[in-house]
């Protein structure tokens, strides 16, 4: 059974092409995390040593890639968007590759008819990478099981809002490396399980009643003037009503479909289990680089008033290790926040 461990990183600095530029043979500080329907982001502070320093000049926002090992395996790559040199120590911050379509804008005119989200959305990041691919891929683990009717028009707008707004119509996403992940909301499968045992520092369980909307309207775009709503009063919650504008939308049925997605995740106060600032056992049953946004773990604690024993869909994770000096030991801190999934809030 694979346990969490406490994990040793290195880094390697790659140009676009793949080459070298150098690699963090002194790394104190690291730090990468992994976000559902989201761009990650990772943190690498390298001291200089020997020759490299020339080589850690080399280093350029979007030219450059930061890849990252725990314990020599894979965990996160791709673009550097912010470098800093000063005395002594670099700051290398890069942010996964789906921060290309923030600039990217659709490449043809073109309309889906009662398609699949997943469909939709695997169109619009190999469209928005069709010109210039830093080397993507898109991995369908499963289709949404809602369709809908989109209308994309080229040149108009970043590829980045209509993906994020797909993400609230029923399809979740999570990248790793160069892959795009497509799933639907209702994946819920186990990766591992965490209990007040794995978490000695305890934990935080909150629910966030500003989430909670119990009747959805959805409008399309303007020349079509479609609208579609789904929900209500709840004999619980009362009345919470909410209007969005999805100007993608091209008919009736999809902006009623969009509707149901959105209030299939919000008809309930969600519950959130939030590890942050609480380091996770090394003897937990869990393989952190198996710790995906979008996949699940079986949580159980009854260390709060609020006690939980259920399945709960992980929506980030963050990875932090300091490198120490030669008076203090470095550390590994491993925090996930899990919440309820779709299938849990339905």
């Amino acid at each position: 059974m694979a346990v969490a461990g406490c994990g040793s990183h290195t880094a390697t600095i790659l140009d676009r092409n793949g080459a070298t530029v150098t690699t963090a043979e002194v790394l104190t500080e690291v730090e990468w995390s992994r976000v559902l329907d989201g761009t990650s982001s990772a943190r690498a502070l390298i001291q200089p040593d020997g020759d490299c320093c020339n080589r850690l000049g080399q280093i350029g926002s979007w030219r450059s890639r930061l890849v990252i090992f725990r314990d020599g395996k894979y965990v996160w790559d791709e673009p550097v968007t912010g470098v800093t040199w000063s005395l002594g120590q670099v700051e290398v911050l890069a942010e996964d590759i789906s921060v290309w379509l923030d600039d990217r804008v659709p490449h043809e005119n073109k309309t889906f008819t009662n398609a699949d989200l997943a469909e939709i959305a695997q169109w619009l990041i190999d469209d928005g990478f069709a010109p210039d691919d830093p080397g993507h891929t898109v991995q369908v683990v499963g289709n949404a099981g809602i369709t809908g009717s989109r209308s994309y028009t080229a040149g108009v707008g970043q590829t980045g809002d209509p993906l994020d707004q797909l993400a609230e119509a029923g399809i979740d996403y999570t990248v790793i490396g160069s892959t795009f992940l497509l799933l639907p909301e209702t994946h819920i499968v186990s990766v591992g399980r965490l209990s007040d045992a794995d978490m000695p520092e305890g934990l935080e369980v909150s629910d966030d009643g500003r989430a909670l909307v119990t009747r959805w309207i959805v409008a399309g775009s303007e020349q079509s003037g479609v609208t579609g709503s789904d929900g209500g009063i709840d004999p619980v919650y009362g009345l919470h009503e909410r209007y969005i504008e999805m100007t993608e939308i091209a008919d009736a049925a999809s902006a009623t479909q969009a509707a149901k997605a959105r209030r299939r995740t919000s008809a309930q106060v969600p519950v959130f289990i939030d590890t942050q600032q609480v380091t996770i056992s090394p003897l937990a049953a869990i393989d952190v680089p198996h710790l995906v946004p979008g996949w699940a773990l079986d949580v159980t604690s009854a260390s709060t008033c609020r006690k939980v024993t259920q399945r709960l869909k992980i929506t980030g994770v963050k990875v932090t290790e300091t490198g120490g000096d030669e008076n203090t030991p470095g550390t590994e801190s491993v925090q996930v926040q899990v919440a309820a999934a779709a299938t849990e809030a339905a």
